[in-house]
This record gives structure tokens, sequence and C-alpha cells, in this order.
């Protein structure tokens, strides 16, 4: 028992000194790379167990010609063990080099491929990671392009229709200012005319740039739909008889909803009006609503004649709208981006569809819990 304690004793002492020579030399080889990392723990291993072997031959007094055999056996096993961990350092760093390259091409605005190849496991999934980082990546860069277009194609949209206005009011103040205006009366009625609507198109800006920056105030209350949709209709019905198109609200269920009244209101208000505009004379705006499993859907249905399939997508971008829009009182083609920004805020959906003779805009709320 106590030979087996002093033969321990020795072989710990040999490892430990090999150990301990080991742990300096990766501290000060930290910086370095991982094939010189590997390399030094391959050699710490081998001369740990060559030290404590050969401590422990010399205090057993074996014969030269058996400490010599030992220690051939322990330096060839040395030398193979340091060249398999510097082949495997070598691949390990050839692995790590190629997947920096391919990290680099989409940190430059590429989209990251993965090398072909086997790989260790840590590095095939920093791979997969890098790879889902480049498609997210990728998505936002589409987004704020789009983004960006449409803030190019609203800032020239919205510098169009101010000019317009903008130069009438300045062409019938200077008539006034010099007296030519012969029913200043009228001139005065058109002046508050395109005030008014300057001044709204400045209201739409202002709520679109709350929207966008998430600061839109929501003061939720429940309420019927059937209520909501009254509202809307009864706000809408003097445009209506202007334009001689007849408003139908009909299939309407009294399905609570939890929502911020007035702002629910002016999405009904912008759809309903945009639908009125669009649709011809003697012609038929429709609202219904209805409930749908966890949702309720409002819908207002005109006779616009139909959205060009091309354009679907684009109904509720900022600053779109369709030809027939193009002239007054067309707005800024605000509304419809208003009525998106609202909804979403309400964490619903809208969405655009064509239907015989015109076109179907729906909005899906969440019902309210019973």
């Amino acid at each position: 028992m106590r030979d087996v304690l002093l033969i321990a004793l020795f072989a710990f002492a040999g490892a430990a000194a090999a150990g301990l020579l080991g742990a300096v030399a990766l501290r000060a080889l930290r910086h370095r790379s991982v094939a010189v990392s590997l390399t030094v723990v391959a050699a710490v291993s081998v001369t740990a167990m060559l030290a404590g072997t050969l401590a422990v031959a010399r205090a057993m007094f074996l014969s030269s010609h058996d400490l010599t055999v030992v220690t051939t056996v322990c330096a060839m096993a040395a030398v193979v063990s340091l060249a398999t961990a510097l082949l495997l350092g070598r691949w390990v760093v050839a692995r790590s080099n190629a997947l920096t390259l391919a990290a680099r091409s989409f940190g430059d605005g590429g989209s990251f491929a993965a090398p072909d190849g086997p790989a260790t496991a840590e590095l095939a999934a920093l791979g997969r990671e890098l790879a889902a980082t480049s498609a997210k990546l990728a998505r936002s860069r589409e987004r704020e392009q789009a983004l960006e277009s449409s803030r190019r194609e609203l800032v020239a949209w919205i510098s169009h229709d101010l000019r317009t206005p903008l130069a009438g009011l300045r062409a019938m103040s200077e008539a006034l200012e010099d007296g030519v205006a012969e029913d200043p009366r009228r001139y005065f009625r058109q002046i508050r005319t395109e005030t008014d609507r300057l001044n709204s198109m400045v209201g739409d800006l202002f709520e679109l740039s709350r929207i966008h920056a998430g600061a839109l105030p929501l003061n939720p209350s429940r309420m019927s739909v059937y209520d909501l949709v009254g509202d809307a209709l009864a706000g809408a019905g003097p445009l209506a008889r202007e334009h001689g198109v007849r408003l139908v609200g009909d299939e309407l269920d009294a399905v609570p909803v939890e929502v911020d009244g007035k702002e629910m209101t002016r999405v009904l208000g912008n759809l309903l009006v945009n639908a009125i505009r669009l649709t011809p004379a003697d012609g038929t705006v429709a609202v219904a609503a209805r409930r749908e499993a966890d949702t309720v859907v409002v819908s207002v249905t005109d006779g616009c004649g139909g959205i060009p399939e091309e354009d679907l997508p684009r109904v509720f971008d900022t600053g779109w709208r369709g030809s027939q829009a193009r002239t007054p009182p067309g707005g800024a083609g605000l509304g419809l981006a208003i009525v998106r920004g609202i909804v979403e805020a309400h964490e619903g959906r809208a969405a655009v569809r064509n239907v015989p003779g015109g076109c179907r805009f729906e909005v899906v709320l969440p019902a309210a819990a019973p």
C-alpha cells in the first residue's frame, strides 16, 4: 500500500509540474491562434503523462535499458499527439478563416453563405446563426428601401399637392389686394376652402408621423360595432347625398370590441369617404360587420370598378393614390396609410380585394372578451 501511495505521489508531482507550466503558457498565448492553444493543450497532456511516468520509473530504480524503453515509448506518443494536435488546429483555423470571410461578405452589404465542407459542431452552429442573421438583415434592408422609396414618393406628392392650393391662395390674395376681384365674397369662400384642405393635409401628416413613431395615444373602451358603424355612417351621410351615392348598413352584427372610438371612427370615415368619392352617382356603398372566430370583420364595399391587381399590394402604402384620385380633392394619399396604422395599433389588420363592380376594404379587429 505504501508503494502505491509513493507511485501516486511521484506521478502527481510530475504531472502537476507539467500542468502548471502549461497553464502559464496558455495564459501567455491566450490571444494567439486556436491552433497554438490546441498544441499547448496536447503538449501539456503528453508532458504531464511523460513527467509522471519518468518520475515513477526513476523512483522504481528500473534498469537503464528499461528506462530507455519507457522513455522512447513516451516520446513517440508525445510526437504523435503533438502532430495530431497541429493538424487538428490547422483544420479548425482554416474552417474559422473561411467562416470569417463568408461573414465579411454580408457585413459589407451582401448575403451570407456558409462555406462548404465539414465543420465542428460549434462552427456549424455559428454558421447557421450567421445565415439567420443575414436573412434578417436582408429583410431589414428591403423594408428600409421600401420606406425610403415611400418617403420620396410622399415628399414629391405632398410638394405637388401643396403647390397647387398655395398658388391659388396667392393668386386670390393678390387679386383681392389689387382690387380686381369681381366677387370678393366668392374669393373669401374659396380661400377658406383651400385653407381647410391644407389644414386637413397637415393634420394627416401629423397623425401619420405619430403612427410611425409608435406614439399614437389610444384610449380603448368596450363598445358595439353596431354603434361604431352607425356613427361613421351618420358622419358620411352628407357627402353621400352630395355625390348621389346610397349608403347601406343593413348587415351589422352587434359584436363588442375593445377599441378607441375616436380613432376607429376616423378609420371608417376615411374608408367611407374614399368609397363615396370613387363610386359613380346612383351607386351604392355597403358597410357590413360580422364575427369570425375570435375576430370582428368590418367591410366597406364600393362601386369604383375595381383596383388593378398590380396596385393592390400598394393600396395602404404612404402616399399611394390610384389614377382616379390624382386630382383634388384626392388629398395627399395618406388616408389609407392612416387606416392601416390605426388598425395595426389595435392589433388588427387591414386588407383590400376586388369584388364584382368595385372593391372591398376589410378591417379585422380582435373581438372583445365576453
